[in-house]
């Protein structure tokens, strides 16, 4: 069976580089925080182009830090794709704040401007974009619409490391910008870990704080603090993984530029890129009329294919106090109930990718 994603391949490409970094975590017992998590820091900033970089224990944290950052809290109310993984929309419900559901486009399939400015209310504080797949989103655009209105605009780029909207990287683009290194990213971590970085030091500083019990000095609180540091180990297994992402990102457009070219199936729709960005294929998200089905069809030509996401945000059981029904966000609901996602990793074999184009050829429905 080809996996959907198949991290054992790239452990074994890389194996004496991460066992060599781990050991010397080990040898220093630099676990929680500490140098090698810093360096990481330093060197994912420096990738980025960003002033600042703040390693946390995983993305969700760093949502919740950045909404904390910009003194987004009780009352506040801040627009979310409803198209998203939901941890999106947990960083402002953990600060107490109303996420507010804004539907995709029909194409991208990336929040749509033209449908945030009538969410937005006197309570809005932010707006959280998410480049989904990989995929940019319209950043122009929301910016015009935050700058109209005031509002802050924080990047969640779980999934896009590496990808470029108008030949600047994600995450700085806006005001913070939220990464995951959770198993399976492009840049991934062994075990958790997240990062929220930014040009403005004065929010990173803060967020250094926060994930540190509220220390800037060991036993001294400044302020209410959590415990979101990264770990050594994880920080360690990132730096030599950042080494290859270039490499790797480059595999993945290979694989994902030939997926559009030669999967001619009219009832396979694909994702559109516009010209403007540069994704990274972290996900290949397909549309087909039967989901379920499609994913036994794969699964019979021994091919895995998995669902994100099968329920969008607006309706998940979680979020039925905020009153949203089926028809809210249409598109969003539609590409929920049709979306399936293709095997893409760096470590595919061309015949692996032949074999994933002419199972999606020779479906019939």
């Amino acid at each position: 069976m080809l996996k959907r994603i198949d991290l054992g391949r790239n452990y074994r490409n890389h194996k004496e580089e991460y066992l060599k970094a781990i050991e010397a975590v080990c040898e220093e017992t630099a676990f929680s925080g500490g140098r090698f998590a810093d360096k990481f820091d330093e060197e994912f900033a420096a990738y980025l182009g960003v002033r600042a970089a703040a390693g946390v224990d995983n993305g969700t944290s760093a949502l919740q830090l950045a909404m904390l950052a910009l003194g987004v809290g009780e009352g506040d109310e801040v627009i979310v794709p409803a198209n998203t993984y939901i941890a999106s929309a947990w960083g402002p419900t953990y600060t107490g704040a109303t996420p507010v559901f804004v539907d995709c486009t029909k194409d991208t399939w990336e929040i749509d401007p033209d449908r945030i400015e009538e969410k937005i209310t006197e309570k809005t504080k932010a707006i959280i974009g998410v480049h989904l797949y990989g995929q940019p989103f319209e950043f122009g655009k929301v910016k015009e619409i935050a700058e109209r209105h005031g509002l802050f605009i924080v990047e969640d780029c779980a999934q896009s490391h590496g990808a470029k909207y108008e030949g600047r990287m994600t995450g700085t683009l806006g005001d913070l910008g939220c990464f995951s290194f959770y198993p399976g990213k492009n840049l991934y971590a062994f075990g958790e870990g997240g990062s929220v970085v930014s040009d403005k030091e004065e929010y990173i500083d803060a967020i250094n704080t926060w994930k540190n019990q509220g220390c800037k000095v060991t036993y001294y609180h400044d302020v209410v603090g959590y415990n979101m540091r990264m770990e050594g180990i994880q920080g360690a297994v990132l730096s030599v993984s950042l080494k290859y992402l270039d490499e790797w990102t480059r595999r993945r457009k290979e694989i994902g530029e030939r997926y559009i070219r030669e999967i001619k199936n009219p009832r396979i729709t694909m994702q559109a890129h516009p010209a403007n960005t540069e994704p990274v294929y972290h996900l290949f998200v397909i549309m087909v009329p039967e989901a379920e089905q499609f994913v036994e069809y794969m699964a019979g030509k021994g091919i895995e294919c998995h669902r994100h996401y099968p329920v969008p945000c607006h309706l998940q059981k979680a979020y039925a106090h905020l009153g949203y029904r089926e028809g809210d966000c249409p598109n969003a609901e539609y590409l929920a109930a049709h979306c399936v996602t293709l095997p893409l990793f760096p470590e595919m074999e061309e015949e692996e990718v032949e074999m994933v184009i002419e199972a999606c050829n020779k479906y019939e429905g």
